[in-house]
């Protein structure tokens, strides 16, 4: 099986928001959707549901979480109890719910910048205030957790930290070791960390996934995971995901939410998402080879063509963190870009004050049109 971008006449005809937010004209690298078709076993799954008119209300039915966990199991080694998970509408929901659950109003929930930019947003929603602890970053050893930051911002009365792991925009994949220091330091301040993981499937082979909750006692009774099949399948639109938490502690919280929470799952989300972990791998596989191959086509455009822009190789997922100081174009290159290029592309400066000067870049499309946009980049120059 060969992944494969549909063609731009086919992807005109979608009607999500990268294919609904700019004229025609425009080439849309931004928002976290890929260009690849549904990968078969979902499509089948959905449209036997359709079929069958199995169109109604969730109702018991644990096989997504079944099948999740059979998917954790074979990836990356990690047991989940499928007793100890619950679903609903998406990972934005996991999150403010957790933090929900963690604090009381007013209470520091950590991030580390630059970072997803609704994290931004779904703390104030929880009730909590945000407290930033830039990531570390050198030349010789990349991005890195500020370890000395995230205690002392624990010791000053932080309540929660909000994990990105894999790390969005970077595809940084933290190491075993920084979380497990992490869940060190959260049980010796009584703290929460919610993991945003839905990346995670995403991880390419030149790097290892490792679940928060694998790591530590510690991060089993201090942490609550979020996880999704909407990045790595394209099923955002679907509407399901993961609370997953392993020690009785966090999953007495998880069963104290209120039934509403559960019953917001979509239907069809969730017959998507047992489809997706249970008979999508090989699909998964061919779609990370596409992207792999992307990544270092990317590289290697930006070296010919656009060799003042920074560019780190992410090891997750299918976004860049593309530095464009080099090229002076202010703070926000991309609005430059879209103006004169006719190409999407994130604000760095939307993940941060770190980010000013940088863009995010989605190419999880064909190799034409990424060559195609930055060639177009190129001859602003």
């Amino acid at each position: 099986m060969t992944v494969e971008a549909s063609p731009l006449s086919q992807l005109r005809m979608r009607t999500s928001e990268k294919w609904r937010a700019y004229p025609d004209d425009v080439l849309p690298l931004f928002v976290a959707e890929m260009d690849y078709p549904l990968a078969e076993p979902i499509a089948d799954a959905l449209h036997a549901a359709v079929a069958r008119s199995d169109t109604g209300y969730i109702g018991p039915d644990e096989r997504a979480k079944r099948a999740f966990a059979g998917f954790a199991a074979s990836s990356w080694g990690w047991t989940v109890e499928p007793e100890r998970t619950l679903t609903t509408a998406d990972v934005s929901v996991v999150i403010v719910e957790s933090l929900r659950l963690a604090i009381e109003p007013g209470d520091r929930v950590i991030i580390t910048p630059p970072v997803y930019p609704p994290f931004y947003e779904f703390i104030p929603e929880a009730g909590g205030v945000v407290e930033e602890v830039p990531l570390l970053s050198s030349e010789t050893d990349g991005w890195s957790l500020d370890l000395d930051g995230i205690e002392r911002a624990f010791a000053g009365g932080a309540r929660a930290f909000l994990l990105c792991n894999p790390h969005n925009p970077l595809g940084l994949v933290h190491s075993a070791e920084q979380l497990a220091a992490v869940a060190t330091l959260a049980a010796r301040y009584d703290a929460t960390v919610v993991s945003d993981e839905v990346h995670a499937p995403l991880t390419h082979t030149d790097a290892t996934f490792t679940p928060f909750l694998s790591v530590s006692a510690d991060a089993r009774r201090h942490g609550i995971a979020a996880h999704a099949a909407s990045k790595a399948w394209n099923l955002a639109g679907l509407k399901c995901a993961l609370f997953v938490t392993a020690d009785d502690r966090m999953t007495d919280r998880i069963r104290s939410l209120p039934v509403e929470v559960e019953v917001r799952t979509s239907h069809f989300g969730r017959i998507a998402t047992e489809a997706a972990y249970r008979d999508g791998r090989d699909w998964l596989v061919d779609a990370l080879a596409a992207i792999q191959a992307n990544r270092t086509l990317l590289g290697s455009l930006l070296a010919d063509q656009l060799p003042d822009v920074r560019y780190r190789e992410p090891h997750a997922s299918y976004l860049s963190w593309l530095d464009l100081r080099g090229l002076g174009w202010g703070d926000d290159p991309s609005a430059r870009i879209l103006s004169e290029a006719k190409v999407a592309l994130n604000p760095g400066t939307d993940f941060g004050a770190q980010g000013a000067g940088f863009v995010r870049l989605n190419f999880a499309c064909s190799a034409e049109v990424l060559t195609e946009a930055i060639a177009r980049i190129h001859r602003m120059r």
